[in-house]
Order: C-alpha cells, then structure tokens, then sequence
C-alpha cells in the first residue's frame, strides 16, 4: 500500500520512512505543502501521515482542501502543537486520527493501521477470508494455521485486496499500491503476482474479471 508522508523536519522524515517502509509500505514523501497538496489531490493513496507546520501551505489547508475535493483518504496528522483545542481543529478538518509529537514508532503504526482498516470498513485488526488469516501487526499470513511465506510484493498485493474485498479492484490501482513512484511498472507485473499467491494460497481466492480487474471474494472457503 502506497503512503504519502508530509514532513520537514529531515530526522522524522528518516526515522518514519524507515518505519513505514518496513512495516511493508511503499513511501512517497513531501516536505513542502503546495507539492503535499498536490500530490495527494492527484494521487492515490492508500492512506496520508501529515504534519502541520510546512513550508508553502500549512497541514490543515492543506487537509481542508483535500476534503473539499472529495479525497477520501484516511489522514494522520502528526503536530508538536499538542493542546486539545489543536486536535479538535485538526480532527473538525477532516483527520481521522491525530497524534502529538513526540511519539513512539509502535503507535505510530498502530494508529497507522487503524485508521487505513476504518476507512477500508472493517474492525477486527486481523483480516480473515475463509481460511486465510493476514495479520498486519506481524506481517504474517496462515491459511488453515499454516503460516505462508510471501515476498514483500505478494503481501502488499493480498493486504490491499483483502482491505478491499468484494470490490473489483483495476489492475492499475493495484499496480500503484505494490510498487515505488522510481520502479518500472511492467504491464504484467500484477498478472504474475496473482498467479503467484494462487499457487502459494490456493485457486479459488482471488477472481479475475476481464477488462475490470482482480476481486477476492468474501465468502471463499
């Protein structure tokens, strides 16, 4: 899953970026807000991590506008400014989570995580299809209680269509999300993945509809 990270302050954008990427996401990072504000409004993201103290266009300009465009993303914003008025603010302007700085790298994820399963409609932190079981907090998939080893590819491709199940998914969403804005995107990179968690994951899970795209189904036993 693709995260835009928004901050200025070069240590966090190290030691977060690090973080995030692994955890298993791929990270496109800004430090200036009109670039920010951009990138979001045309991109798309499987979740945003935002300061609010940038250069070029403050955070929460930036999220009021992306609301106002109907960005549907979930937002964490990360701010030293830590009153309660502050995150009321923040959270009025379309986050959906807010955390002070500073903070730990561990509730960063977690908080990370539950607001990307929120937004995605589903409560249980572990996703379960059937027999198959994925479990973000360890990065870990069992079908039956049998754990699988995937690459780090095939875990981002069967996170996002678990996260999004029942939805046809285009093969060039599921493109953007597996790999990095500097990563060649060969046409038939997500056919071969696919055909690669069907070996590893069984047959039936993953649907595909010609012309639309890929699906994993709900009700697959």
């Amino acid at each position: 899953m693709r995260i835009l990270f928004v901050e200025d302050d070069s240590r966090i954008v190290r030691d977060v970026t690090e973080t995030l990427k692994s955890a298993g996401y791929i990270v496109d990072h800004e430090s200036n807000g009109e670039d920010a504000w951009f990138r979001g409004d045309t991109e798309d993201y499987g979740a945003v991590v935002l300061d609010l103290g940038l250069p070029g266009m403050d955070g929460l300009t930036i999220l009021k506008k992306w609301r106002e465009a109907n960005c549907l993303f979930p937002v964490l914003v990360l701010s030293a400014r830590g009153s309660w008025s502050e995150r009321v603010e923040g959270i009025d302007a379309g986050a959906d989570d807010y955390l002070p700085k500073p903070f730990e790298m561990d509730e960063l994820l977690a908080r990370l995580r539950a607001i990307i399963r929120r937004s995605a409609g589903h409560a249980n932190p572990t996703l379960v299809i059937g027999d198959i079981r994925l479990d973000p907090r360890q990065m870990r998939v069992t079908v039956k209680g049998v754990p699988k080893t995937l690459t780090p590819q095939e875990y981002r491709l069967l996170s996002y269509m678990m996260l999004h199940s029942d939805r046809v998914i285009p093969q060039q969403e599921l493109a953007e999300h597996l790999q990095g804005d500097h990563e060649m995107r060969e046409s038939n990179a997500v056919e071969v993945l696919v055909g690669r968690l069907r070996r590893k994951l069984g047959g039936g899970l993953i649907e595909t509809r010609r012309g639309f795209g890929y699906a994993i189904i709900n009700g697959h036993s």
